[in-house]
């Protein structure tokens, strides 16, 4: 479950006064932050406390998380030419090798219990940060690359699929036994411009990782593909390398399942604000996603992240309804 901590007390309290991207920067910090949902609930798995804009940073980008606005390029990309702006080779281990300690850390304080997941954004993603200076409703600035500047947009996906392929070899080396390739802003894309400027760097990126972890004599391990509002490309991304795809709330289950067409596992899907609802309500949406999923190569989630305002005690609700739900399907089988 993504578990960024935000929605609880002691997140709040751990973060108090303190610089975003320092924390991000600092091993300890986010090891403590990783673990802070273990302690309250029995999660099966942990993610580690980071951000996807760590990449644009590697980059040489200035990012800024400003408090109220969330996460602010002072300089985005305007034209092609800003693309000389950026290194033109990025060392992986000395830029983001905090990242890296954090995950080794991790690891051995979680002594076993769970697995820990690494992640990073998607090519496309991340370039829509970098273009439109922080969050978008629509996309536009970077949607004009694409339609204006196409040679360049694929020149700047290139150039963040090399860096993301070498940062996720770095976590699986530095400990992490999952990866989690996050294509949040896919939904601002047509199937046409999904299939030119989104999917082949995220084919790209499961294939290289998977070629170079074997060249390097490390165990492979399962990658997670989510492209929010991205429905429209279920059947392509089920046939993209990836173990698993997440889904968000606006597909249904069964429908889900029949496109995938059984090539890989599924991951979610449950609407993040139905944690708002009573916790028996909670119990119910979650029975019905079960059974609209099945027990088989499926993995429980909501269909985006978790809130600041959510009640930890609904969170709880939704954990203990999985596995309660989860183990009475499994005895009927």
């Amino acid at each position: 479950m993504r578990q960024a901590g935000r929605y609880l007390p002691e997140f709040r309290e751990s973060r108090a006064g303190k610089d975003f991207f320092e924390t991000c920067r600092s091993p300890e910090a986010c090891c403590e932050l990783t673990l802070q949902p273990l302690r309250r609930f029995p999660f099966d798995a942990a993610i580690i406390f980071s951000d996807i804009l760590v990449v644009p940073q590697a980059l040489g980008m200035d990012v800024q998380m400003v408090p109220g606005k969330g996460p602010t390029f002072p300089e985005p990309l305007k034209e092609p030419e800003d693309l000389l702006r950026l290194r033109t080779t990025v060392d992986v281990s000395a830029e983001l090798g905090y990242v890296f300690k954090a995950i080794t850390l991790t690891r051995h304080k979680l002594e076993g219990k769970v697995p820990l997941i690494g992640f990073t954004g998607a090519p496309w993603t991340l370039m829509t940060y970098m273009i439109e200076g922080g969050g978008s409703n629509t996309m536009s600035k970077a949607k004009r690359w694409l339609y204006r500047h196409p040679e360049a947009s694929h020149r700047l996906l290139v150039q963040l699929t090399d860096v993301i392929v070498e940062y996720l070899l770095g976590q699986v080396a530095a400990g992490a036994q999952a990866l989690q390739v996050f294509e949040s802003h896919a939904g601002c894309l047509g199937p046409a411009q999904f299939n030119e400027f989104a999917l082949p760097y995220l084919r790209t990126i499961a294939r290289k990782v998977k070629e170079k972890l074997k060249e390097a004599g490390l165990d492979d391990v399962p990658m997670i593909v989510f492209a929010k509002d991205g429905h429209y490309a279920l059947e392509d991304l089920s046939q993209s390398q990836y173990e698993v795809v997440g889904l968000d709330w606006t597909i249904d289950p069964q429908a889900a399942r029949k496109r995938a067409g059984g090539r890989v596992s599924l991951q979610g899907n449950l609407d993040p604000c139905a944690l708002y609802a009573p916790k028996e309500k909670i119990g119910e949406m979650v029975k019905m996603m079960l059974e609209g999923f099945g027990t088989q190569r499926y993995i429980a989630n909501l269909g985006h992240g978790l809130y600041p305002d959510m009640d930890p005690e609904h969170v709880g609700a939704f954990v203990e309804a999985v596995h309660s739900h989860s183990r009475q399907l499994c005895q009927l089988k």
